[in-house]
């Protein structure tokens, strides 16, 4: 690929010494159609804006901590308490943070989040929809107070928060949009019919928003994780009889860690991906090939 002709710039730019929010090649070569950014250049997000819900931990947390050393600012989400040690590990990359709270499962609280992140840092570049919770019962005896909490929390959610977000982005023409799905948004999965109904709405949604948005900027996309080391796997990987049963189906052998989606989702925030839209990315070890 062809480097920028001014040798100084682009000494610069190798060694990571061009200002943070100037252009990857700080001369006047740059922009040239004969001389495009380097790969990883793509993958920046220098002088971005990212909200990450529920990143007080888990997968959330590995999400804003990777987005942060990739150069964006993040405002990090807890549902009941601000997520300080996520913020701190963002503002430790190199970034700015604000620390925000709130039940996503109230539309208001959905409103709120975008406005706080914008008033702070004056734009909102990337949404990552990640906030989520889980209740495990039999079919017949799920009840309707789960089943709405799971709805509004894992599903309502992603639309509220999409379409303020998008309302900025659409306006500025530019935008990332990551929902975090599930293996349920494609398998029914057992003891879990609210959560398997939520996540494969998600997958719909995704889709829904990426058919009106991918021709006005906006990006939205997916990751679909498959079984993580996280709070809502305590109790399959403490179950002696379905743990190793699924550990035996993942072609990789071992359960995924939240900082395994941490490329996915650098990817899915930058200009890498920009002709990508409506895609649902499983991160998975394999279990889907089975």
């Amino acid at each position: 690929m062809a480097r920028c002709g001014c040798a100084a710039a682009s000494v610069r730019c190798i060694l990571g010494l061009v200002p943070r929010g100037a252009p990857s090649f700080a001369c006047s070569h740059y922009g040239r159609k004969d001389r495009p950014l380097l790969i990883l250049d793509t993958f920046k997000l220098n002088g971005k804006t990212a909200l990450v819900t529920g990143s007080s931990r888990g997968l959330g947390a590995a999400i804003a901590i990777a987005l942060a050393q990739a150069g964006a600012n993040v405002a990090v989400h807890g549902s009941s308490h601000a997520p300080e040690t996520t913020k701190q590990k963002v503002i430790a990359a190199g970034t700015q943070s604000i620390a925000l709270t709130g039940d996503v499962g109230q539309k208001e609280v959905c409103a709120r989040l975008v406005e706080e992140t914008v008033r702070h840092f004056g734009t909102i570049d990337i949404l990552v929809n990640n906030a989520g919770t889980i209740r495990r019962s039999p079919a017949i005896e799920h009840s309707e107070e789960d089943w709405k909490l799971l709805i509004d929390v894992n599903l309502s959610s992603v639309f509220r928060l999409t379409q303020h977000a998008g309302r900025h982005m659409l306006a500025r023409g530019s935008g990332k949009i990551i929902n975090i799905a599930s293996l349920l948004t494609f398998q029914g999965g057992i003891l879990v019919p609210s959560y398997a109904a939520a996540k494969g709405g998600v997958g719909q949604l995704t889709k829904a928003f990426a058919n009106e948005w991918a021709a006005k900027g906006v990006n939205v996309n997916a990751i679909a994780p498959g079984y993580m080391e996280t709070d809502n796997t305590e109790a399959l990987r403490n179950n002696p009889e379905r743990a190793p049963k699924i550990l035996e189906r993942i072609p990789a052998g071992r359960w995924g860690e939240p900082e395994d989606l941490a490329g996915a989702a650098v990817f899915l925030a930058s200009s890498a991906s920009d002709y990508v839209h409506g895609h649902i990315l499983i991160v998975d070890g394999g279990w889907m090939n089975r």
